[in-house]
């Protein structure tokens, strides 16, 4: 979720109904180097609460100096990266490559969670792959490191996003009678309707929306209608989509500035357009704008002809 779920966008998911916020991904070694985009990572805005500062490395010591610099920013706990499997990451033996390496795993989660008076969280898989899915005894070594809770996405490491996700093992986890922790679920909530069915029939104390938001926040106010309610809301209008997008870009660019806030909205506008006619031509046109305005512009047009 790296220039995803930054400030801007975590901000709207918040004003969605968003519980609990987590900031993208921090490298532990950037944030002991100090290194600029690493410590823009670390911002955020007082409404975002509660939020936490996710760091992911393979060195236990950098690891410890890293969660120190993340509660000097503030958040309300630190949650760490157990779980990615981008090759840039899993090749410095960081994110789920701990996973081929439960003993180190466990020996970073304990020293993080010794550095800091915060609360420590963990996101993981169910292992790295369809050999070693150990989720269920992992996510009790974990526990006895000290962290208040974790989150499992339902996939393997080799798996990445293909296929589908599998809950059974995070279901399992759940109802351990060992686990008395709050145990979260990841992967594939993609509407209301499965977020209902994943909760209710594994008993996980919460759901982790990831790629489901990208251009599509609203999903969080649909998934808890449904959960709270029993409602089903229909989709938002073309001009409540344009004004969040609108909002987005322009919450973005002040974040980042100009240039990088327009190449980063590319991966947006898929979902905020999602199932509207004659769209494709327009994306194309938004894919190449160089401008704020030139985008508003853009978006102007679409919406005057539909």
């Amino acid at each position: 979720m790296e220039d995803v779920t930054d400030s801007p966008f975590r901000s709207i998911c918040k004003s969605f109904g968003a519980d609990i916020l987590i900031t993208e991904f921090i490298c532990s070694e950037g944030l002991i180097r100090d290194a600029a985009k690493s410590k823009v990572k670390l911002t955020f805005g007082e409404e975002e609460r509660p939020i936490g500062v996710q760091i992911f490395g393979h060195d236990i010591n950098s690891m410890h100096k890293a969660a120190m610099i993340a509660e000097q920013a503030g958040p309300d706990f630190i949650d760490i990266n157990l779980g990615c499997p981008v090759k840039k990451v899993v090749v410095k033996g960081a994110g789920a490559a701990l996973l081929n390496d439960v003993p180190k795993m466990i020996s970073l989660t304990a020293e993080v969670v010794r550095s800091t008076s915060l609360p420590v969280t963990v996101k993981t898989r169910l292992g790295w792959d369809e050999s070693s899915r150990n989720i269920v005894k992992v996510a009790e070594m974990l526990q006895d490191t000290g962290i208040q809770a974790i989150s499992i996405h339902g996939r393997t490491r080799s798996q990445l996003y293909g296929g589908k996700a599998d809950w059974t093992l995070i279901g399992e986890v759940k109802n351990n009678p060992r686990m008395k922790i709050p145990v979260f679920g990841n992967g594939d909530i993609f509407t209301a309707l499965i977020a209902k069915q994943m909760k209710e029939q594994y008993g996980v104390d919460g759901l982790m929306i990831g790629r489901a938001a990208i251009g599509n926040p609203w999903i969080i106010r649909e998934i808890k209608a449904y959960l709270t309610e029993d409602i089903l809301l229909m989709p938002p209008s073309l001009q409540e989509r344009v004004d969040i997008l609108k909002k987005h870009l322009s919450r973005k660019t002040a974040y980042k500035g100009e240039r990088s806030a327009i190449l980063e909205m590319r991966k947006f506008y898929s979902g905020y357009f999602k199932d509207l006619p004659d769209f494709k031509k327009y994306r194309m046109r938004l894919m190449m704008a160089q401008s704020e305005v030139e985008i508003n512009e853009i978006i102007k047009e679409f919406t005057i002809y539909h």
